[in-house]
């Protein structure tokens, strides 16, 4: 089962690299990780998304508050979360699929940052069951180019703080 986890942390060098290495130190498998500062300059936010049963899940949380640099760590249940990725996805048009590119993108309400006569290049944010959708409709349009971010994720309320 996917689990995604917000990490509070002390903005200060190294600190990714401590979080990363307990993962690698356990044999646990990061799915996807986002980092960025808070509104607090010395605090920043890690978004973790990783595999496992609750128990697993558990321990992870356990020791990441164990090391030094660890504020706070909460299991961000999708029912009571906002998460998000964002994907930059350039690829192929013609003259003749312009209109139904076009559409599609209308249809998933992406933003276009180019297009030229033979390619769009688009931005589009959304669950990551979404954007995994996307970029398999674009599929047989020829895709060029493809950048995925982690998942990010917010509370609606304060639960499940550890």
């Amino acid at each position: 089962m996917k689990h995604t986890l917000s990490i509070l942390v002390n903005n200060h060098p190294g600190v990714m690299s401590h979080v990363s290495g307990l993962f690698t130190r356990r044999g646990y498998n990061i799915d996807s990780i986002a980092v960025g500062v808070t509104d607090n300059p010395e605090v920043s936010s890690m978004t973790i998304v990783l595999n496992g049963d609750d128990f697993v899940v558990g321990q992870v949380k356990n020791q990441l508050l164990k090391l030094p640099d660890v504020l706070r760590v909460q299991d961000m249940a999708y029912a009571s979360s906002v998460q998000r990725e964002l994907v930059l996805v350039s690829f192929s048009i013609s003259e003749s699929n312009r209109s139904e590119a076009l559409t599609i993108c209308n249809g998933f309400d992406v933003k276009i940052l180019e297009m030229t006569e033979d390619s769009l290049l688009i931005e589009f944010s959304g669950n990551s069951r979404q954007v995994t959708n996307i970029i398999a409709v674009l599929k047989p349009f020829g895709i060029r180019e493809i950048s995925r971010t982690g998942q990010i994720a917010i509370a609606y309320r304060n639960q499940n703080v550890v």
